[in-house]
């Protein structure tokens, strides 16, 4: 016998009016962030300002990747986040200064509370800090804060603080070493 109360998830109010409406906008807003070129990067950062997200000069984000909210948002200067990337930004995702998000890298900032019988909605941060670089096909959960200069080798699973300089990878991932100069 389950104790899970699924009809109460249901019911539960996961959004306020305006996230709501923003939602809907962003719907719209999406397909044409989608549908510009690939080179076109000034385009789409302005398409994501004009939600709301705070995007430094030079980001590079290719029209491929997916971005929730883009109001919950902040990438810092010369930063990019690469093909197939999901930013499931239900949380504010913070990308420093250049920063890099490589390809089909799922960002998590949003989960559920399973010890509470209705599991609700909960939308803790993602910090990715300056001079970071997630490799290819990585997962970083929820609450997560990838410091300064680290690097998350490809297809880890990152569920733990990642301190600064430091080189982690596997599932789930584990210190490696340093990152030299």
């Amino acid at each position: 016998m389950s104790n899970l109360d699924i009809t109460g998830n249901r019911t539960a109010s996961k959004y306020s009016r305006k996230e709501l409406f923003l939602r809907v906008l962003w719907g719209f807003g999406k397909c044409l962030f989608r549908l510009t070129p690939r080179p076109c990067f000034g385009l789409r950062r302005a398409i994501l300002r004009a939600f709301g997200a705070k995007v430094g000069a030079n980001v590079n984000i290719y029209p491929s990747a997916l971005i929730y909210y883009p109001w919950n948002l902040d990438i810092g200067d010369d930063s990019s986040i690469g093909e197939w990337a999901l930013v499931y930004n239900l949380g504010k995702v913070t990308i420093g200064e250049r920063s890099t998000i490589s390809q089909r890298v799922h960002l998590c900032a949003g989960t559920h509370d399973y010890k509470n019988p209705a599991m609700p909605l909960i939308k803790p941060p993602i910090e990715i800090g300056d001079e970071v670089w997630v490799c290819a096909d990585t997962f970083i959960g929820p609450s997560v804060t990838v410091a300064d200069r680290a690097i998350v080798a490809a297809a880890s699973v990152v569920v733990k603080d990642v301190s600064a300089g430091a080189i982690v990878g596997g599932n789930p991932a584990k210190y490696i070493k340093e990152r030299s100069e």
